[in-house]
């Protein structure tokens, strides 16, 4: 019979990445998304936004990436250090997929009205954003003046694909595929 244990790869996770989940109907991915990563080895914390916990829900996470999940800044924990800060210190990189165009817009102006925007203003670790919207909203020059400004920031984006998208309109728009999402974090965390 197995040990307690024995089921995993590693006892010391590769890395340690925030996932964060914004409030896209693409925000059920983003469960792949975990338990890939959490397979691969590394450590994932999941943190949603009261948008995506609309999508998906944080026992769902929890599971997939065998940790809690966070969906309140103000959230109590054991010790006196912020949460939010805690895991931005931690985190070796910020992955957020799906990224809504409000949470780009949040990022590009510096708002930091939940867990997972502060977090992303607190972090020096690499940021890597896999946005996924309607392509009318993907295209707007609001949405792409702040794509420019996050990618002047050192930020890495994996474009959204093209296809159908869940409102109906066939167009750019949609979230990566998952396995180029997962890569990119692979090869971000490999620099």
């Amino acid at each position: 019979m197995p040990t307690e244990g024995a089921f995993f790869k590693n006892t010391h996770p590769m890395s340690r990445i925030v996932l964060g989940i914004t409030g896209s109907i693409a925000a059920y991915k983003a469960a792949d998304i975990a338990s890939q990563l959490t397979k691969a080895g590394h450590e994932v914390t999941c943190v949603l936004t009261q948008g995506a916990a609309e999508f998906v829900t944080p026992l769902t996470l929890a599971t997939l990436s065998r940790r809690a999940v966070v969906t309140d800044l103000f959230a109590e924990k054991e010790g006196w250090q912020p949460g939010h800060i805690q895991l931005a210190d931690d985190a070796d990189l910020l992955l957020i997929a799906p990224a809504t165009a409000n949470v780009l817009a949040s990022l590009a102006h510096g708002f930091a009205h939940d867990a997972l925007t502060a977090i992303a203003l607190a972090t020096r670790a690499p940021i890597l954003i896999a946005p996924a919207m309607n392509g009318k909203m993907w295209l707007h020059p609001a949405t792409q003046k702040n794509v420019e400004t996050l990618k002047s920031w050192d930020v890495t984006f994996v474009d959204p694909a093209e296809g159908l998208l869940a409102c109906g309109y066939e167009g750019v728009g949609r979230l990566a595929p998952v396995e180029e999402i997962v890569s990119a974090a692979t090869a971000l965390l490999a620099r």
